[in-house]
């Protein structure tokens, strides 16, 4: 029998600090992006960067934490896997491609990238075992 896989592994810095919502239904979705950077020689021999930009979507009591913990400019490794998605807007079909977080690790040392407050976050922050997010549909966004 064939799988699919469907896994993303992602280092980068966030670009805005996450937003926290909740849905109808009273579960916590976090949102915000995160740019990793990559640097190549380009045909004329001089370095050219890159940037990438990643929209990326946590649940549950995920978004609860990295919503308190990651601000702009944080170092974060995400793990998770591609999911998009389409909505409707001014008689418009869009699509918006994101990462959904398994797993995380907070990568800044204590007190940098934004992070002021007196306690440290978990170290790592595993996906709660029920992933059923059927309450897709009524995204606040």
């Amino acid at each position: 029998m064939a799988y699919g896989l469907n896994k993303v592994q992602i280092i980068g810095n966030v670009g805005r600090d996450p937003e926290l919502r909740m849905t109808q239904s009273g579960v916590p979705v976090a949102t915000f992006s995160v740019a990793t950077n990559e640097s190549y020689k380009g045909q004329d021999g001089n370095l050219v960067d890159r940037t990438e930009w990643h929209n990326v979507v946590a649940w549950r009591r995920l978004a609860e934490i990295l919503a308190e913990y990651l601000k702009k400019g944080s170092k974060v490794y995400i793990e998770g896997k591609l999911q998009t998605r389409n909505y409707e807007k001014e008689g418009q079909t869009h699509y918006r491609t994101e990462i959904v977080v398994d797993e995380f690790v907070f990568l800044d040392s204590r007190g940098s990238g934004g992070d002021s407050g007196p306690s440290a976050p978990p170290p790592q922050q595993d996906a709660p075992p029920d992933t059923d997010q059927s309450g897709d549909d009524d995204l606040p966004f």
